[in-house]
């Protein structure tokens, strides 16, 4: 593998600092409550606002600032998310009776969580699809409460009109003014005014990303977001001008993203970096799209697909587009991404809105085990079983004999305890 541009290593390490500031952040919110999220919306913030759950009159407010082009774009991609979720709803089938043996009845029940929080990234920009890609999976697999939170627009005690309407479209039922750490503390632990959810999910920055590790057991968790990426694998059919704008799209989402191309033509990786150049050129974002390109964008040359292949599998990228002349071969050898984006005509941007897939994905190499946020992040497989008379008499002598090779006795009387009875 040769390497045309390089890029500086991203620490995946979490500094002492940060840790400490976040676990600070939590112990305010764990002791003083409300007093404690008034006061930090203040400082963070610049949010006075007393009354954290946002009011019926606040939801229709936002679509009153909102066309009606806005309005039916927001649903048009709801409906999209919505019916993927509900089709893999409907591949998530309970078992109520499976008999490994005549007398043993086993199963199991598939639950939704009792409550969760979206946290919908905010502040600086609106990031009103995250609320689509989060609620809309909930509510189709069946949560009874789903609550929202979102930063509210700096300076003021709003959130952003597009993403109180989003959140109201994908069907939440409680939606919070109030974001960072201190967002992720209350709806793990509770205050006055929020009750506790079972689960949080969704991206934020580094102090939200670590507060989800620190609260995890109390509270679960989808996992914790680093930032975007996206791996290009292209031959020399690609276009370069579609791979360069794939490119800038992950680096304009801040600083440290990355972008990446493996390539199998030198050629066309000089296209594709020279078309970079060109594109920020007029690119409104570029300060920050440059810097990201500039630090963490890298390009590779291969010697075949499978070599490139081999190395996505090992980067584990969160978003993997595929622009060769046999995708589908390229395809079924792939096992570590968080989404996956066939062909030229498949956009990675498209995922990120619309199609109907998520875009809540794994980072930083969590694709090597987990995916992205679905309608299944919501749903907990929850097992059963019954035996008969005439399977305790076979069973229990058998998990007798094993419980003693462990050296658990009591184990073993509790399971012979039964045969006393027969």
């Amino acid at each position: 593998m040769k390497t045309i541009k390089a890029a500086k290593n991203r620490s995946v390490s979490i500094s002492k600092e940060l840790s400490a500031a976040v676990a600070a952040i939590i112990d305010d919110v764990r002791s003083n409550g409300d007093e404690a999220l008034l006061r930090l919306s203040r400082k963070f913030d610049g949010c006075g606002r007393s009354l954290f759950r946002v009011s019926q009159q606040e939801i229709d407010e936002a679509y009153g600032q909102l066309s009606r082009k806005d309005l039916d774009d927001i649903k048009e991609a709801a409906e999209n998310i919505r019916s993927f979720a509900c089709a893999q709803k409907e591949t998530i089938k309970e078992l109520p009776a499976f008999s490994p043996r005549p007398g043993i009845t086993l199963g199991h029940r598939v639950i939704p969580v009792r409550s969760c929080c979206c946290y919908v990234p905010g502040g600086s920009y609106p990031l009103y699809s995250t609320a689509l890609m989060l609620a809309i999976p909930a509510k189709a697999a069946g949560v009874p409460r789903v609550a929202a939170c979102s930063p509210v627009i700096k300076g003021t005690e709003k959130i952003s009109p597009k993403t109180l309407a989003a959140m109201d479209i994908a069907g939440v039922d409680e939606i919070y003014a109030i974001g960072g750490a201190q967002a992720i503390a209350a709806f793990a632990y509770g205050t006055e005014q929020i009750s506790p959810v079972d689960m949080i999910v969704g991206p934020g920055n580094s102090y939200v990303a670590e507060a989800k590790r620190q609260c995890f057991g109390q509270v679960g968790i989808d996992f914790p977001a680093g930032p975007s990426e996206v791996l290009i694998i292209a031959d020399d059919t690609a276009d370069a001008k579609i791979t360069a704008a794939d490119i800038l799209a992950q680096s304009e989402h801040d600083r440290v993203a990355r972008g990446i191309l493996i390539t199998t033509s030198e050629r066309f990786a000089n296209d594709v970096t020279a078309e970079v150049e060109a594109q920020l050129a007029s690119l409104p974002t570029a300060e920050i799209a440059r810097s990201s390109w500039n630090d963490y964008g890298e390009v590779l040359l291969a010697e075949s697909l499978d070599e490139a292949a081999a190395a996505a599998d090992d980067i584990a990228p969160e978003h993997l587009e595929l622009q060769t002349a046999d995708n589908e071969k390229l395809a079924a050898k792939l096992c570590n991404y968080g989404s996956l984006f066939i062909g030229k005509n498949t956009a990675e941007v498209f995922g990120d809105y619309a199609s109907g897939t998520n875009h809540t994905l794994p980072t930083m190499r969590a694709a090597r085990f987990t995916g992205g946020v679905w309608v299944g992040t919501f749903l907990k497989t929850c097992t059963h079983q019954y035996l008969t008379d005439s399977a305790v008499k076979e069973l229990a002598p058998l998990v007798a004999r094993l419980a003693r090779g462990e050296g658990l006795e009591g184990h073993a009387r509790a399971s012979e305890a039964r045969l006393k009875n027969k």
